[in-house]
């Protein structure tokens, strides 16, 4: 008896929560409010049928408990109780399928209204294509992929020539304005969800998926990766912004061409060498985690040849030919602060590493501090008789710290908070309770970054040894880019 009625309270337990539980639908933004619908079926369907089984259970607990001296009856079969059984799970079955079928159907029925969008997924982060004036996006081909044509677009096809190329994680869309998106994978499985568009679809590696929707509110909503592509996969996010068509018009006319970023490569020649580095790096995956912007899984290999560099065991030493040999080869000897331990080793040649090496220093440019080599030395350790390096701006310092791996500068989501209109912003931490970012709550945030930590951010920051006019000048950068 004790049993049915544990299982009666959890009965009535569930189906309070599920009406009165914190957990439901973000509001709708799209036009797909059938989906809605067909959740609501799904639910409704197993709901029945979570009710039903769990009263049959304690109606049969209660009427088939023990007592003595009473003998339970054989009986092997019972034809009408499994017709009755097998009808209404067919029922139900079809009452949750049909409609998802049908709303399916539609979902992949692209009208001819719609602009073509592509995503464009890669471990770990999101880039798109928009058409030019001819409305058509440009035909590509994996072969042609590479790090100064990330999109693999056809040169010689006259469509891909006013393609706009969107590189970073956020994509603008007309209010209003049917999209059919259209998505490609470079490396491994993929998922583009907006729960706030509800439509959701895998990017399949080798395939084209594509589904339309419109977006009915303007605002800005997360992209998420909604399918487990590898150890970056919490970090694999972007934004939508819907804007209205004039706002919009405004911001695709200030993106790049494809015509324009070929004719710039133009005019950046690298040397025979550095172009077998730029394919190797390509080929290796290298780029996925480093490339020649912030990143929270690598080092950026922006200015790396001769950048002090500080590790995990308190030591520096200059990021000469030695170092970077032996960072391809054995990446583990030497962890970068701020930075986990998940870089494969690498069996290279001497002839492709020096070619990694020479991209690196052609492409990514020179050092913010002194490239000449240096031994590594404890951050504490006694004085040295060398010159001091010059002081660096708050901007290089955090560079220098890497800190904008993780922070961004312009509002982009990275592994935590961007600093664009940080200073001053009430904040809410995950416990529930919210902090103005004034001066003190950032020099805090800086020396001691677990104490606060913000409301959806891994608590991952490392501590880093700085002066205390190191913490002051990084302050000052993070008030600068107030907005």
């Amino acid at each position: 008896m004790a049993i049915a009625i544990v299982l009666f309270l959890v009965l009535v337990a569930s189906v309070i929560f599920h009406f009165v539980g914190p957990w439901d639908l973000p509001p709708l933004a799209s036009n797909w409010g059938d989906i809605d619908l067909t959740i609501g079926i799904t639910l409704l369907v197993t709901g029945v049928v979570f009710l039903a089984v769990m009263l049959f259970t304690v109606l049969a607990i209660i009427k088939f408990r023990y007592r003595p001296g009473r003998q339970a009856d054989y009986e092997p079969e019972n034809k009408k109780l499994e017709a009755w059984l097998t009808g209404l799970s067919a029922v139900g079955i079809v009452a949750m399928l049909a409609p998802g079928l049908y709303v399916y159907s539609d979902v992949v029925s692209v009208p001819d209204e719609a602009v073509p969008v592509e995503a464009m997924a890669k471990q770990w982060g999101w880039a798109f294509r928009l058409p030019g004036d001819d409305g058509v996006l440009g035909k590509t081909n994996v072969r042609l992929v590479s790090a100064d044509n990330p999109f693999g677009l056809d040169p010689v096809d006259p469509a891909s020539q006013d393609d706009r190329l969107i590189q970073t994680p956020i994509l603008h869309l007309e209010l209003n304005q049917p999209v059919h998106a259209q998505l490609r994978s470079l490396d491994v499985l993929h998922n583009f969800y907006v729960p706030q568009f509800r439509t959701k679809m895998d990017a399949v590696p080798g395939i084209v998926s594509s589904f339309w929707f419109t977006p009915t509110v303007a605002g800005e909503f997360e992209i998420l990766c909604a399918e487990y592509c590898g150890v970056g996969h919490f970090n694999m996010r972007g934004k939508v912004v819907v804007q209205p068509e004039a706002e919009y018009d405004l911001w695709l006319a200030q993106q790049p061409t494809f015509a324009e970023a070929q004719q710039a490569l133009a005019k950046t020649s690298l040397s025979p060498l550095a172009r077998e580095g730029e394919k190797l790096a390509t080929e290796q995956g290298c780029m996925g985690c480093h490339g020649f912007a912030a990143s929270p899984l690598g080092p950026s290999w922006a200015g790396i040849y001769g950048r002090q560099t500080r590790f995990t065991d308190g030591t520096e030493l200059s990021a000469d030919e030695a170092y970077l040999t032996e960072s391809i080869r054995q990446p583990a000897a030497r962890i970068v602060e701020g930075y986990a331990n998940v870089m494969p080793p690498y069996d290279l040649s001497d002839q492709q590493i020096a070619a990694l090496i020479a991209y690196m220093k052609e492409k990514g440019g020179a050092a913010l501090m002194d490239p000449e080599p240096a031994t590594p030395v404890p951050v504490s350790g006694a004085a040295s008789s060398e010159p001091a390096a010059p002081a660096l701006t708050g901007m290089e310092l955090a560079q220098a710290k890497g800190c904008l791996a993780c922070h961004s500068v312009d509002g982009s989501t990275l592994l935590g908070p961007s600093w664009a209109g940080l200073a001053d912003s009430e904040r809410t931490l995950v416990d529930g309770t919210t902090v103005l970012a004034d001066t003190d709550y950032l020099r805090r945030a800086i020396i001691d970054p677990s104490a606060e930590l913000v409301e959806g951010y891994p608590p991952v920051m490392p501590v880093v040894q700085l002066s205390d006019a190191e913490v002051e000048d990084l302050i000052q950068t993070i008030q600068a880019l107030k907005e």
